[in-house]
């Protein structure tokens, strides 16, 4: 059967060095640097647990439309006319979403709504039309179809909903999309798809959550030179300034240095990178984002208020953003190979006992604090560095045994399953 409008080249295609993001889908992510933004902001202007509550939803449903179209492209080639006007439709919605973000708890709240629906319905509607029937694809964007519309009510339901109930109507909405991969998007009658049959492209999808991942710290980079821009220069402020953007090189440090190479090896060498790309890609990376954010928040309030006494939110953000960054990375590691990283465990027990201090000392030295800890989790992946060789870390991936050099300081278990 031909494929949307008989174009032959609808899919992308495959080689065995792996898929090159397009310029295209680096133009689509632009749109996401916006969402950032407004996320960022929307938190900095409501810090409190209900506004971070808030935030961490809208942060789900701006992940979600990102990655599922990160998913449709390791399908669909970006080059192809007919994709590529799609994807400008999905562009231009997500602009219009994100746009609507500051207001979707208040008079903006249906139009948030309805065009998420919009995009995540009209986004599956075209694979399903787009792919030869009965592939496991088409079969799979079928069942998708139907986990769109369950949630699609409890959006609009939201939308049309004021107060607690649009968030009540909203959360369940957000748990049947979170849900979705995990269920293999059963549907009675239809059944459910595998892992196996989503064959993508691991190469691609890595680099597409990298890139995503410069975003995110583009953001506070952007954050943190606007917020020292418009204070007066003094040494509080410099320093301020300077720990925050040292803070950044050690997010981008913990991700990029080592992990995030070795994770596009392991996806597309995996006989099963569906399974790996739903759990190390599709929801790990979730924290991590929201651990960069909530940086950033945290950031901006120390340059503004370096010295003085810190406030809860203040301190919420300032250690609660690596806090979640740590944590997602040690889960992303995990899924990887089996891995169970100590340091950042240690890590996260660290900015723990940094809290009774934070409590008495000024904003600086808390964030100076944070940034220790980040650093000192830098510093043990750069002397751990060596232990093992790629090849051995592939091989755990694939749950074969290898040889811990030392328990001591770098445990690893090994399992034949982690995602």
């Amino acid at each position: 059967m031909a494929t949307l409008f008989n174009n032959p080249d609808i899919l992308r295609p495959r080689s065995k060095e792996g898929g090159r993001v397009t310029n295209f889908e680096l133009f689509f992510d632009l749109v996401y640097v916006f969402a950032i933004t407004q996320l960022s902001h929307l938190l900095l202007d409501h810090l409190s647990i209900h506004g971070a509550l808030q935030t961490a939803l809208l942060l789900m449903v701006v992940w979600t439309a990102w990655i599922y179209t990160a998913w449709a492209t390791n399908w669909l080639n970006p080059n192809n006319r007919s994709v590529r006007i799609m994807l400008i439709g999905v562009m231009l919605t997500s602009l219009f979403m994100s746009a609507m973000l500051p207001e979707a708890f208040d008079e903006h709240g249906l139009a948030f709504a309805a065009a998420y629906v919009i995009m995540q319905a009209g986004r599956a509607l075209f694979i399903v039309v787009s792919t030869e029937s009965g592939s496991a694809l088409h079969q799979n964007f079928i069942r998708i179809v139907y986990w769109q519309i369950a949630s699609g009510i409890f959006w609009i339901g939201g939308g049309i909903a004021t107060g607690s109930a649009r968030e009540l109507l909203w959360v369940t909405a957000a748990a049947i999309d979170f849900l979705g991969p995990i269920c293999y998007f059963y549907v009675p009658r239809l059944g459910h798809s595998t892992t196996r049959d989503w064959s993508i492209d691991g190469h691609h999808l890595a680099e597409r959550c990298q890139l995503f991942m410069i975003v995110a710290l583009g953001e506070s980079i952007v954050v943190m030179g606007a917020t020292f821009s418009a204070k007066e220069l003094t040494a509080s402020v410099f320093t301020a300034f300077v720990v925050a953007f040292l803070g950044s090189v050690a997010f981008w440090w913990i991700y990029f240095d080592r992990t995030a190479g070795l994770s596009a090896k392991i996806i597309a060498k995996s006989d099963d990178p569906g399974r790996i790309g739903r759990s190390a890609f599709t929801y790990y990376h979730i924290p991590m984002v929201a651990g960069i954010i909530v940086a950033a928040v945290g950031d901006e309030l120390t340059i503004a208020h370096p010295t003085g006494e810190a406030s809860t939110a203040q301190i919420a953000t300032v250690l609660g953003g690596p806090a979640l960054f740590l944590a997602g990375h040690a889960l992303f590691k995990w899924s990887l190979i089996g891995h169970v990283s100590y340091p950042r465990m240690l890590a996260l027990a660290a900015l723990c006992a940094l809290l009774p201090i934070s409590m008495i000392a000024p904003p600086l030295i808390t964030s100076g604090g944070a940034m220790l800890v980040l650093a000192t989790v830098v510093w043990s992946d750069m002397r751990l560095a060596g232990r093992y060789t790629t090849e051995q870390l592939l091989a755990m991936a694939r749950g074969e045994e290898v040889p811990v050099a030392d328990l001591e300081f770098d445990p690893v278990v090994v399992t034949s399953d982690n995602n």
